[in-house]
């Protein structure tokens, strides 16, 4: 409490005794002004905002995509004993030459077959026009791929690190060659499959030598860049041309996304509720902040849940790394070039936007502001960066940053939810009363229902492990 008036009553100069009533005691007849009751845990939660809330009657959303022939592939996870790392045999399925093999024993076969080199910053992994005749996996640290640019000059194609994986592919053709060099940018561990490891366990396993001509015919299967089934047109020609006949084919097993829950139960003594309501009702207030937490939930879910959460949801080819460490602005292009059609917003952690700020500060780079929503954000190339402190930060302070397009109709991410629920308090999210037992306490069950689906890979993409607390 700030007091500024003094607290003992008035004296008189002459006898000492009060000449009027001190407010101390004036402050008992007077009525006190109050706040709602506060929380430091409220956000501005962004990602709730941004994204457009779809309707999912029946607790489900399917998402229908055109038929896809391209081989889904992630990141590989590794085991070691003490500085000696093993892969884990069933995540080569990770790969895509091994995408859809189920057989452990022969996984395990392979798995032993890999052998562990370590490189410096600097060495050549593998160079372009050499047979390619191995498999890499990164165990640790980050490597760049390295092409030829139009007047000779090196181009970076790209960077991998922890998890990634290179050269597998060309296990299934001997007679091929490196497209490109890897150079190690880092320190880095690999663990390295050879030509003859791959072919003497090939030679012992019909399932496996099924499996490789399989995706030998996938891989020459007519498709477009997207690995989608190829629609065939015709277009330039005169005259009575020959014109080809397509359709359009589906998905035989679109995704569903299931609506996830998060509840709690609010207690409240009936006899606080009873007597103590003025000036605010407390049910409403226990209420309000307990929504609020839930709301908080929500979002972070939306973030990190390994089913639904978009960090877990980003398409392999959409995993970005940042080519020195900390998120410059030609990070930022490289995620603008993936999600390029409409993107709607960047997602960063504020520690993250304030290493965003230095990287344009050293760069004498100062770009205006946007209006988003009627609040004044920083964006970068017309695209606001929100903060979302649910994306998580490392002890090595390391983070990410999301770039996303939303909306239906420009086949974006979507936030999913149901109206209409008994007992609904707001959309999605429902106040269900449970009773009062023998103490008098009364019981309400607050449920929120919620989901995303991204609807097709290009709406989402991710800048990851970006170094937030690197000096100068």
């Amino acid at each position: 409490m700030t007091v500024t008036e003094p607290v003992q009553p008035h004296l008189d100069s002459e006898n000492g005794h009060p000449s009027s009533l001190g407010t101390a005691a004036a402050r008992n007849l007077a009525t006190t002004t109050k706040s709602v009751p506060q929380m430091q845990a409220i956000t501005s939660r962004w990602l709730l905002k941004v994204l457009p809330w779809i309707d999912a009657k029946g607790g489900t959303f399917r998402v229908n995509r055109r038929m896809s022939y391209a081989i889904g592939d992630g990141r590989v996870t590794f085991s070691n004993v003490g500085d000696r790392a093993q892969v884990v045999p069933p995540e080569l399925c990770e790969l895509p030459l091994f995408r859809g093999f189920d057989d452990i024993e022969v996984l395990t076969a392979l798995a032993q077959r890999f052998e562990q080199r370590e490189y410096a910053a600097g060495d050549v992994i593998v160079e372009f026009g050499h047979p390619s005749d191995h498999a890499f996996l990164i165990v640790h640290g980050k490597v760049n791929k390295v092409g030829t640019g139009q007047y000779g000059e090196p181009t970076v194609l790209g960077t991998l690190a922890d998890g990634d994986h290179f050269g597998d592919e060309t296990l299934a053709d001997p007679q091929s060659i490196w497209e490109y060099t890897v150079k190690a940018g880092t320190a880095t561990t690999v663990l390295v499959l050879e030509q003859r490891g791959f072919d003497s366990v090939l030679e012992q396993s019909p399932a496996l030598q099924e499996h490789l001509h399989a995706f030998r015919d996938r891989q020459s299967s007519s498709r477009n860049e997207h690995g989608e089934a190829r629609i065939d047109l015709s277009s330039g020609h005169e005259g009575e041309a020959q014109l080809p006949g397509t359709y359009v084919d589906y998905e035989l097993s679109p995704r569903e996304y299931s609506l996830s829950v998060a509840q709690t139960v609010l207690r409240v003594h009936s006899r606080v509720a009873d007597l103590y309501n003025e000036p605010m009702n407390q049910t409403e207030q226990q209420l309000r902040l307990t929504v609020e937490a839930l709301r908080e939930r929500q979002e972070h879910e939306l973030v990190n849940n390994r089913e639904i959460g978009l960090l877990h949801n980003v398409d392999y080819a959409n995993r970005l790394h940042t080519r020195t460490g900390p998120p410059t602005p030609d990070d930022l292009d490289e995620l603008l070039s993936v999600v390029w059609k409409e993107p709607t917003a960047f997602l960063a952690h504020p520690r993250t936007i304030a290493a965003i700020g230095r990287e344009w500060n050293k760069r004498g780079l100062y770009p205006d502001p946007t209006d988003f929503g009627g609040h004044k954000i920083p964006a970068w190339r017309g695209v606001p960066i929100l903060p979302c402190n649910k994306i998580p930060v490392t002890d090595t302070r390391t983070s990410s940053i999301i770039l996303l397009r939303a909306g239906m109709d420009n086949q974006g991410v979507v936030g999913l939810h149901q109206t209409g629920l008994p007992d609904e308090y707001k959309p999605g999210l429902s106040v269900r009363f449970m009773g009062i037992n023998e103490k008098a306490v009364i019981s309400y069950l607050v449920s929120a229902y919620y989901s995303a689906a991204v609807l097709i890979p290009d709406a989402l993409a991710v800048l990851e492990n970006v170094e937030i607390g690197r000096e100068g």
